[in-house]
Order: structure tokens, then C-alpha cells, then sequence
């Protein structure tokens, strides 16, 4: 991730083509409870995919289709699944894994 580009945004090494339009990006919002229903958060942190296809829908922008993200580049889900899984974390929680240098 460059030092410009904002932690909710991924930038994906192979962009998804839907009909005329590329999406190169996608932000993606902390979930609130709600949008978690039916998942279990440990799959999330453990970066399990079925987890990330069902959650991901539910917090991006542009909205992806659950077939978008099953063809997604492995690399690119994994990157989503990341930041997916650092919002589950505590602030506290973050700032002792990743301290500031």
C-alpha cells in the first residue's frame, strides 16, 4: 500500500471488468454488527474466502457481486481480507501490533 493511499481503499493489482466499466479501486467501510450477521468473526481474522465473499458485498464501494470477488486475484482478496479483518480489531489492539515508528 502506498503512503498516500487511505487504509480503507484497495487498490487491485487486476481490476475487475463489469460490461464497459474497469474498477481499479475499492473502499471499503468499517461494518457495523448487522452487516456481520452470519459470519463468524474468527473466519473472518483467519482471512477465511467464503467469509470475505459474503461480508465484502455488504461494505464496498462500488458494491461487488459475490461472482466478482470469486474471480478476484487471489493477492487482491487477501488484501481485502486484511483490512476487513484490521477493522475487527481494537484501536488498542492495533497500535501493539503496529506501533508507531
Amino acid at each position: 500500500m502506498s503512503t498516500t493511499t487511505p487504509e480503507h481503499v484497495v487498490v487491485l493489482d487486476q481490476p475487475i471488468v463489469r460490461g464497459e466499466t474497469t474498477i481499479e479501486q475499492i473502499t471499503l467501510r468499517k461494518p457495523n454488527a448487522g452487516e456481520l450477521r452470519g459470519i463468524t468473526l474468527s473466519d473472518l481474522l483467519q482471512l477465511d474466502v467464503n467469509a470475505i465473499v459474503r461480508v465484502t458485498p455488504r461494505i464496498s464501494q462500488p458494491t461487488l457481486t459475490e461472482v466478482e470477488l470469486r474471480n478476484m486475484d487471489p493477492a487482491d482478496l487477501v488484501d481485502v481480507g486484511g483490512k476487513i479483518a484490521g477493522f475487527l480489531l481494537k484501536k488498542s489492539d492495533k497500535a501493539a501490533l503496529y506501533p508507531a515508528t
